[in-house]
């Protein structure tokens, strides 16, 4: 399922440990490494003006791949009552149509709110009369790091399928669990992990500014939530 590109579509399952590199703000930057190879896959940062550095311009938030180059731009669209994101590919230009969008599954929020991901037709195409929109559903809490994401089903007889997982990361010597700033993003096979990271980027602002999610029951692991 390629949305950013071909190239971020492993045939087999990809494990990445994403770290929290700065705690000023929600999504300030985050650096994520591939579990085989060690090296870094993506990162992400609100940083400067320019995708050099960051974000394009203030309030948008920049992944970027190990180089440095823009793969996705990340900005809140405002108004919105449900905390409404917008995603575009590589770095957003004037005019350009977003990629996907982003909200809270619910306008209550709470820790475990969840968040419905919409893919968005490229300008150039139109969807067939009738087709259902392609949503993703991200269940569980990003704050307390497990939660799953779903690709809903489009059709009678579909199944909704798992392309991505968020859990807390454990010391594989130790067998402890580590702190919140750092777990494992899953990204199943033959899914865009430069898109999972995207929505990674989303939960945490979303996370970020609900006064619930740092509760202190958020430390505890779930083992459990689905």
């Amino acid at each position: 399922m390629a949305i950013v590109g071909a190239e971020y579509c492993d045939p087999e399952e990809r494990v990445l440990t994403v770290r929290k590199t700065s705690h000023f703000s929600p999504g300030d930057g985050f650096a994520a490494y591939d579990h085989r190879t060690g090296r870094l896959a993506f990162r992400a940062d609100t940083y400067g003006r320019g995708h050099g550095g960051g974000a394009a311009s203030a309030g948008e938030l920049a992944l970027l791949g190990p180089a440095g180059e823009p793969l996705l731009t990340v900005r809140r669209r405002r108004p919105s009552l449900h905390q409404r994101w917008e995603g575009f590919l590589g770095a957003r230009a004037g005019g350009q149509k977003p990629l996907f969008s982003a909200r809270r599954s619910s306008i209550l929020g709470g820790a475990a709110a969840g968040a419905v991901v919409e893919l968005l037709p490229p300008p150039s195409s139109s969807p067939p009369p009738g087709a259902a929109p392609e949503l993703l559903r991200v269940d569980g809490s990003f704050a307390r790091r497990c939660c799953r994401v779903v690709a809903a089903p489009r059709a009678v007889g579909e199944k909704a399928k798992l392309v991505a997982e968020i859990r807390r990361k454990v010391d594989e010597g130790t067998r402890v669990v580590m702190g919140r700033d750092v777990f494992v993003l899953k990204v199943s096979p033959g899914f865009d992990a430069a898109f999972a990271m995207g929505i990674v980027l989303v939960l945490d602002q979303i996370a970020g500014e609900d006064p619930g999610a740092d509760d202190a029951g958020a430390d505890a692991l779930d083992a459990k939530i689905w």
